[in-house]
């Protein structure tokens, strides 16, 4: 008896879905998304205009594109993801419909409904691509854990109180907390 096969899905499938309702697609395999909370949106905003300001401060060539935000990570149509941040600065590679490559800077903000998602699947698919450096943000923890995948470094994890260094700039240091509290 053959076994039953496991549906494959694509871009298509993503863009057939009911108007709001989101999900990413890795490897065919579909993942819905909650909505994020408030939390999840306050430190997503502040984290994006700290680093806009900083690339336009340094006059820099990078932008900087908030979720919902289409990266298709593998360039084929099994892979569509939605980073809550993404830096790119290749613009050769965006288009109307999103980015067609690996960002060179992604972070994502966990969600309390399914953390592990940032630490496994996609930890795994933004090392293999491409990505310079992943961030994975953890209000519920107050932990953020930076991985340096340009020069293969070590992954760090910080607390929330920490200065943590962004790897893709040499002078730029974040802190979340005293984000929070502006």
């Amino acid at each position: 008896m053959a076994l039953a096969q496991a549906t494959l899905y694509t871009v298509d499938d993503i863009y057939a879905l009911p108007e709001g309702q989101r999900a990413e697609l890795i490897d065919g395999q579909l993942y819905m998304m909650a909505p994020p909370n408030t939390t999840h949106q306050r430190i997503s905003h502040l984290l994006e205009w700290e680093i806009e300001n900083y690339i336009r401060n340094k006059d820099g060539k990078c932008e900087v594109f908030a979720a919902p935000f289409a990266v298709f990570l593998n360039k084929d149509i099994h892979n569509y993801l939605e980073p809550d941040i993404s830096v790119i600065c290749d613009k050769e590679k965006l288009d109307e419909k999103g980015y067609h490559g690996a960002p060179d800077w992604v972070i994502e903000i966990t969600s309390p409904s399914d953390p592990q998602r940032d630490y496994g699947i996609k930890l795994f698919k933004y090392r293999n691509t491409g990505v310079r450096e992943y961030w994975i943000v953890n209000p519920q923890k107050h932990t953020v854990t930076v991985f340096d995948f340009e020069t293969e470094k070590r992954s760090n994890q910080y607390s929330f109180d920490d200065n943590i260094p962004v790897c893709i700039y040499e002078d730029f240091i974040l802190n979340i907390s005293k984000l929070l509290r502006r």
